[in-house]
């Protein structure tokens, strides 16, 4: 009973300043609508093979030959969420325990899909990867990030209006990164990158 009376009150403390303290992302979650994802082909690299419920995406060698289509990145290997935000917070967890090298984040909608592209603020897109064992935060330029536990699932808090996206190691509940105070315009939606043939799968996850 103790120790459940210290936890609600741990609880409530954080619930007033949830926004300043990078920690407890089971309690960040209930200030945000968690959003079971869906990838849009219509914006799939012609590399990228979504499953038949639009929940999982691999590198699949041939390329597909896919009809020409605005939406669709042409020089990033990306895909886009089907979720649109241009106001409120949103939660969600990629699996991404057997992949090897990817990109996750958010991006403008109007992000550019062919031409030489760099993953960046300036350009568009808040994201975080991993490439060749290594964590890396997309700022310009990159910041490297320590994990102290590989991460089987990722979890992105997207705050719209305080301008912020936050990522968390869902597997032992560790902070990862956030951009804070971005200046967000227009419409923002899922981000998801892989490198190439061997990079393995990403999974969104689908949560009660």
């Amino acid at each position: 009973m103790i120790m459940y009376f210290l936890s609600e009150r741990k609880k409530a403390q954080f619930k007033s300043v949830w926004r300043e303290i990078p920690l407890y992302p089971d309690w960040r979650k209930e200030e945000f609508k968690t959003v079971n994802l869906t990838l849009d082909a219509a914006t799939a690299y012609p590399a990228l093979f979504l499953s038949e419920e639009g929940r999982r995406v691999t590198w699949q060698e041939p390329c597909q030959d896919l009809p020409s289509c605005s939406e669709r990145f042409v020089s990033l290997p990306c895909v886009l969420g089907q979720l649109h935000v241009s106001s409120g917070r949103y939660f969600w967890e990629v699996e991404v325990q057997n992949a090897h090298s990817w990109d996750l984040g958010v991006c403008r909608n109007n992000v550019a899909r062919d031409g030489r592209i760099t993953v960046s603020p300036q350009n568009g897109f808040w994201a975080i990867r991993l490439y060749d064992r290594e964590y890396w935060g997309l700022t310009s330029p990159e910041t490297s990030l320590t994990l102290k536990e590989k991460p089987c699932r990722v979890g992105v808090f997207l705050d719209y209006e305080a301008g912020d996206v936050s990522f968390y190691n869902m597997t032992d509940e560790s902070h990862i990164f956030t951009f804070s105070k971005q200046k967000f315009y227009g419409v923002l939606r899922p981000l998801f990158r892989l490198w190439s043939s061997d990079s393995g799968p990403l999974i969104t996850v689908q949560m009660d």
